[in-house]
């Protein structure tokens, strides 16, 4: 059924319920009313006929069917007072005169009146043909003594006669209702289809029944906010992400304790897409976008997605890089040496190439037995050595302290000290790079608990009051060059390092110092 025909059901049977309730009442204002106007009268009636001389002075002496006075005297008065009974009694209740002959000499039917006390009373009797509304009035003699009963007796209409009086009435009042409620109905319609986009509830809910299930089958997150700041959608993904309890659809941001700077990509206009977020210890990528109808705001829906793994994956693809570009500038440094190798060979200064290259390989084969010396983990003495190359390049002294010590690690806790340590030494190389002394130390310590790494430079140090903001994404001190997104490798090393529940911290002691720490029971 349309929207507008289940209105149009709802209406009617709204009219019908109210003219079950009109019928109701208007019966029972019947009964009200034909007692209390009927009543009057027969009441009226009853006086006059107890107030008749004829009455007053053959009541006491009267039998049942003797006598012609008092039966003509009392059908007088019911026929003219439209009475449908009539009766006579003496003081102790039996009837002498009475419209119905089948009552002569029985007991006058009294029900709760109080006529014996002298009272007149009018109310409703269960007769033999059905309910009937009396008066009972006292028939006094001429000293005020009480000899007898008058009473007069009106046929109870029924329910069915007095709903007949009220047909006409109900009749209109049903014509008009069905008017009113029918085009109310429409009207209604129409405007609630306005406000639906013309959709029926069926279609509604079909729409509500996908979108839940879409929103919930998403793999990426989906938060929705109104104009207040107020939670409409929130997917489980979202709520897993974002750490939103499972209630906190319909509840402002500023109830639910979300972190500041989470808040402020919620709500603010978002420049750029795909903009980075630390939530914990997780790399959340977000776009946001601002909702807009019929030239109003009514909120905003932004997306999230989970890029933690991806990111340390180009973490490490960048140190991969930075590697072979390492190994590609030491085999250029290899081709130089074999031309002065190749050019003292044809001048013939024998005894020179033998010093060139005694003196070559003592240079690289120191390098390699003080790292590998210390640092037992393949994949971190080579990275260390390749960034001592590097470090030559740039005019830079790398230092591997002399207390460092580092025995081969499993594969997870290998790849994440490789990420840390690459993106802290380039950081390093970059604050010191065209200094005079520049020097950076690396420092590698081993314990029960974990590994910690300490990467100490002679630059200008952290900024002050920059401490917590460089490990935010996005901030940076450097100014980013052409196609150079800046403000990304420290994010990641600290999100790497509580991954595995440890932490990143920085220092200021003649330099930066920056000290990463990995749980080794956590990797």
């Amino acid at each position: 059924m349309s929207l507008a025909g289940q209105y149009l059901v709802l209406q009617l049977l709204i009219v019908l319920a109210v003219l079950v309730a009109v019928v109701a009442i208007s019966l029972a204002q019947s009964a009200a009313a034909f007692e209390r106007t009927e009543g009057r009268r027969a009441l009226s009636a009853a006086e006059t006929l107890g107030n008749n001389p004829t009455v007053r002075a053959l009541l006491p002496t009267a039998e049942p069917r003797n006598g012609s006075a008092l039966p003509a005297v009392a059908e007088s008065i019911r026929t003219v007072s439209g009475s449908s009974h009539v009766a006579l009694a003496k003081l102790d209740g039996t009837v002498v005169t009475s419209s119905d002959p089948s009552q002569l000499g029985k007991q006058l039917l009294l029900g709760d009146s109080r006529v014996k006390e002298g009272r007149a009373w009018t109310g409703v009797l269960a007769g033999n043909e059905g309910k009937v509304l009396s008066a009972h009035v006292p028939v006094l003699d001429d000293s005020g003594t009480m000899i007898g009963i008058a009473a007069i007796s009106r046929n109870y209409p029924s329910a069915l006669e007095r709903l007949e009086d009220v047909v006409p009435n109900l009749l209109t009042y049903l014509g008009v209702a069905s008017v009113l409620g029918v085009v109310g109905s429409l009207l209604l319609s129409r405007r609630v289809k306005r406000q639906t986009l013309g959709m029926e509830p069926r279609e509604i809910t079909g729409l509500v029944e996908n979108r839940e299930a879409m929103l919930q089958g998403l793999k990426e997150g989906v938060v929705a906010l109104d104009p207040h700041e107020r939670i409409t959608v929130a997917n489980e993904s979202a709520r897993q992400l974002l750490g939103l309890p499972a209630d906190c659809v319909g509840r402002k941001l500023g109830s639910l304790h979300v972190d500041r700077a989470l808040k402020v990509v919620l709500t603010r206009e978002q420049s750029d897409p795909d903009q980075l977020v630390l939530v914990g210890d997780r790399l959340v990528v977000m776009n946001r976008v601002a909702l807009r109808s019929r030239g109003r705001d009514i909120g905003s829906v932004t997306t999230l997605r989970d890029r933690t793994e991806l990111s340390s994956l180009e973490s490490e693809l960048g140190a991969t890089r930075t590697v072979t570009d390492t190994l590609r500038a030491q085999a250029h440094e290899f081709a130089n040496q074999l031309h002065v190798i190749s050019g003292l060979i044809q001048i013939g200064e024998y005894d020179s190439v033998v010093q060139f290259v005694n003196g070559a390989t003592v240079d690289r084969t120191r390098l390699n037995d003080e790292v590998t010396s210390r640092i037992q983990d393949p994949a971190l003495a080579a990275l260390l050595i390749a960034k001592a190359s590097l470090a030559t390049e740039r005019g830079v002294e790398l230092q591997i302290d002399p207390q460092s010590g580092l025995p081969r690690v499993n594969e997870e806790l290998s790849r994440d000290l490789t990420t840390v340590v690459g993106n802290l030494v380039d950081n390093a190389f970059d604050a010191v790079t065209g200094l005079a002394g520049a020097a950076v130390s690396v420092l590698v310590v081993n314990s029960a608990d974990g590994v910690s790494v300490t990467v100490r430079d002679n630059g200008p140090g952290v900024p002050s009051g920059s401490a917590e903001d460089i490990f935010r994404q996005g901030f940076s001190t450097k100014e980013p060059g052409p196609g150079d997104a800046r403000g990304f490798g420290l994010a990641l090393s600290r999100v790497i390092c509580r991954r595995s529940g440890g932490d990143l911290t920085v220092a200021n002691d003649h330099g930066a110092v920056f000290t990463a720490r990995f749980n080794k029971g956590a990797v």
